[in-house]
C-alpha cells in the first residue's frame, strides 16, 4: 500500500474529492494554493487568533473557532473571549506552514483572524470598513450569465462606495489599502501603529462611515438593518473589537472558490472578483517574480488614528445596539397596532 501524502509533517488524506458543490477545485487544489501562497498568507495570519470556515463531505459550511479535541499538541493556540458564544476559546494561531497544512487537511476553506494580536484586544492593528453591496438579483444562479453580470454589477456597486471611504480617509491624513472580499464586497484597511485603544478605533470606524454616506447617501449607506437600506451599499463600521475579516489571500466558500485579492485603488472599478481563485492566483502573481507580494507593497505604513475622527464616532450610536433598541420600537409598535 503506497505511503500517504505528507507535507512538513503532516499526512494528507482525500486530496482527488470535490471541495464543496461549485467549488470548481478540490482538496489538492486547496492544499496546493496555501502551499504555493504560505509566504504570503503566513504574515496576514500569525499571531492572530483564527477563525476557520471549514467544509465536511456531505455537510454544511460551518465556522470554526475553539481548536477540536484531537488536534496535535503542537498546533499553536491563544486563549481569547468569544463575544458570540459568551466563552472562553481557544483558538488556533496560524504561524508556520506546518499549521496551515493542518488546517488544509482539516478541509479548512477560509481564513478569519483577529484584527489584534494574541490576546491584546484592546491594541488593534487595523481599521477596517467591510462594504457590502445589496444581494444582486440572479446571485444563487452564478453559472447563469445573468446571475454572473448582476454578481459583478454589485462588486463595482460596492466598488464605488469604496472610493468614498478612501475620499474620506484620504481627508483625514489616513492612508488606505482595498481588496476584494473574495465574494461580492470590498474591503478597505488602514494598517495602525498600535497606540490607539479599541474602543477609540470602534468610534473612528464610525466616524468614517458616516461620513462616506454623507458624501453620496443615494448609493452608500450605514443602515445596520437590511430592510433600512433601500438596495444600497451597507459601509459595515463593526470590523473591530472581537470582530473578524477574512484574510488577504484567503479562499472563499464560493462558486470557483475565490480569493480575497489586493488591489491598487486605481484598478478597483475595472476589477471582477471571479478573476482571483485558487486556481489562478498563484499564476497571476508569477509573472510579478516568486517573491511578489502586492498586499505587502500596497499596504501603507503603521498610523496614528486621526482624533477627529474618534470625536466624532463618540457621538454615534454603536450599530448593534442601537439596532437592537429600534428592533424592540417596532416589535412595540406592532403589538400595539395590534390590540389596537
Amino acid at each position: 500500500m503506497p505511503s500517504a501524502e505528507t507535507r512538513e509533517g503532516v499526512s494528507l488524506s482525500n486530496l482527488d474529492t470535490p471541495l464543496f458543490d461549485g467549488a470548481d477545485a478540490t482538496k489538492r487544489d486547496l492544499v496546493d494554493y496555501l502551499d504555493a501562497m504560505s509566504d504570503r498568507i503566513l504574515p496576514v495570519l500569525a499571531g492572530r487568533a483564527l477563525s476557520v470556515v471549514r467544509v465536511l463531505r456531505g455537510q454544511d459550511p460551518f465556522m470554526q473557532k475553539n481548536v477540536p479535541k484531537y488536534a496535535p499538541d503542537w498546533l499553536p493556540t491563544v486563549p481569547a473571549w468569544a463575544q458570540s458564544s459568551q466563552r472562553q476559546v481557544r483558538y488556533p494561531v496560524c504561524d508556520d506552514r506546518r499549521t496551515l497544512m493542518w488546517l488544509a487537511n482539516q478541509r479548512a476553506v477560509e481564513y478569519h483572524p483577529q484584527l489584534f494580536r494574541g490576546d491584546a484586544w484592546d491594541a488593534p492593528t487595523s481599521l477596517v470598513l467591510d462594504l457590502d453591496p445589496p444581494e444582486p438579483d440572479g446571485a444563487d444562479g452564478a453559472a447563469s450569465s445573468a446571475g454572473s453580470g448582476a454578481v459583478l454589477h454589485a462588486f463595482r456597486t460596492a466598488a464605488r462606495a469604496a472610493l468614498l471611504v478612501r475620499e474620506v480617509l484620504d481627508a483625514a491624513g489616513m492612508a488606505s489599502a482595498v481588496k476584494t472580499s473574495g465574494a461580492k464586497g470590498v474591503h478597505v484597511v488602514v494598517p495602525l501603529d498600535g497606540t490607539a485603544h479599541g474602543e477609540d478605533v470602534m468610534a473612528a470606524t464610525r466616524a468614517v462611515a458616516a461620513r462616506a454616506e454623507r458624501l453620496d447617501p443615494a448609493l452608500a449607506t450605514t443602515a445596520y438593518i437590511k430592510a433600512d437600506r433601500g438596495g444600497k451599499v451597507f459601509l459595515d463600521a463593526t470590523r473591530s473589537g472581537g470582530a473578524t475579516v477574512v484574510a488577504t489571500w484567503s479562499p472563499r466558500v464560493r462558486p470557483g472558490t475565490t480569493v480575497s485579492f489586493p488591489l491598487p485603488w486605481a484598478d478597483l472599478l475595472d476589477a471582477d472578483p471571479r478573476d482571483a481563485t485558487v486556481r489562478t492566483v498563484p499564476g497571476l502573481l508569477a509573472a510579478a517574480g516568486p517573491d511578489a507580494d502586492p498586499w505587502r507593497d500596497l499596504l501603507p505604513a503603521p498610523q496614528t488614528l486621526d482624533p477627529g475622527l474618534v470625536e466624532e464616532g463618540r457621538t454615534i450610536p454603536v450599530a448593534r445596539v442601537a439596532a437592537m433598541h429600534e428592533g424592540k420600537r417596532r416589535a412595540k409598535a406592532r403589538r400595539e397596532a395590534g390590540d389596537a
